[in-house]
């Protein structure tokens, strides 16, 4: 039984250790190249939203989102959530995307987590980059 205690402290220490000390790098340092890596995922992110947002397909009569929204114009997703009108609640930019797939576009809702809501936030928020964070602003 002894063993079996010291041998689960040493490896909960092992652990312990190859998390706390790979080589001093803390969870908020990265390199150069890290950031690089992550901007290009991210713009490709970014632009599989925009082909989703200018896609008659995301629909089901042939509207897309652009046409009500050019470049992602007055979706203003720097003001989420906030009461929505139209659903008569407090909401997400999510919720409110789904919102339109299902009215002005005919379409079929997506997952919340999915990765073409994910690019459609991204697509919208990408377009309002540097406008201040204003959460519940009408």
């Amino acid at each position: 039984m002894k063993t079996k205690i010291v041998g689960r402290c040493a490896a909960v220490a092992v652990g312990a250790a190859l998390l706390l000390g790979s080589a001093g790098v803390r969870a908020d340092e990265f390199t150069q190249q890290d950031v690089e890596r992550w901007n290009a995922q991210f713009m490709q992110v970014v632009q599989k939203g925009r082909e989703l947002w200018t896609d008659p397909k995301l629909g089901k009569n042939g509207v897309a989102c652009a046409q009500c929204h050019p470049n992602a114009a007055n979706s203003h997703p720097e003001t989420y959530p906030k009461f929505q009108k139209q659903i008569g609640k407090v909401i997400t930019l999510p919720e409110m995307i789904n919102w339109c797939i299902r009215n002005p576009l005919e379409g079929v809702p997506l997952e919340v987590d999915s990765p073409e809501m994910t690019a459609l936030v991204a697509y919208a928020t990408y377009e309002r980059r540097g406008v201040k964070l204003e959460p519940g602003k009408h």
